[in-house]
């Protein structure tokens, strides 16, 4: 094996290595910044969701409560979803206002914009932030086995390399005369 292709095979290996120990201190790092903040914000979980009285600081957990949220939002809006809900309700006794008359009725003073939608506004903020924890950190296991699989690439070519350059070296060695026993030439005295 010639001297640049050598130097290159070990400098690739070189690189992956490197690539790889920094996939792995960022996927660590990522989890631990995705586990800290949720920690922060001491969250724990419902009694009936499927972590009760655990904290949240993980993103599996973050996402489990994300999806209580959403059945304790359903509850609280009669199993309505934001875009169900009209926009506006009379002021008194909280009916419904026809789509078509809501601006004259708000104008009016005689209807208020529906509390009930204001809940899914905050619920879909809160649960959009749990869910993107657990994305976070999703994205940080998997950088973490990239990182992984770098070093392992960039390991198993060195091995390759440093294995061609035994095997081109052996050759070398096997297509040399051999000058040990080598019987003199007859001009030689």
């Amino acid at each position: 094996m010639n001297r640049p292709l050598r130097l290159a095979g070990y400098g690739a290996s070189a690189v992956l290595v490197l690539l790889g120990i920094a996939c792995v201190v960022i996927g660590f790092a990522g989890r631990g910044e995705v586990r800290d903040r949720l920690a922060q914000e001491q969250i724990v979980g419902t009694p009936d969701s499927s972590i009760p009285g655990q904290s949240v600081d993980t993103g599996g957990e973050a996402k489990a409560f994300a999806d209580i949220m959403r059945t304790h939002t359903l509850e609280a809006t009669g199993g309505l979803t934001y875009a169900e809900m009209p926009r506006a309700v009379f002021a008194k006794g909280g009916k419904p206002v026809p789509e078509a008359q809501v601006d004259k009725a708000l104008a009016s003073g005689k209807a208020i914009d529906n509390p009930a939608r204001q809940i899914w506004i905050t619920s879909t903020a809160l649960s959009t932030a749990l869910n993107t924890s657990f994305f976070a950190e999703s994205v940080a296991t998997f950088t973490l086995v990239v990182g992984f699989a770098l070093m392992l690439i960039g390991i198993g070519l060195g091995v390759l390399t440093r294995s061609a350059v035994r095997t081109d070296s052996a050759r070398e060695d096997a297509s040399r005369p051999s000058i040990v026993g080598a019987q003199p030439s007859a001009g030689t005295a």
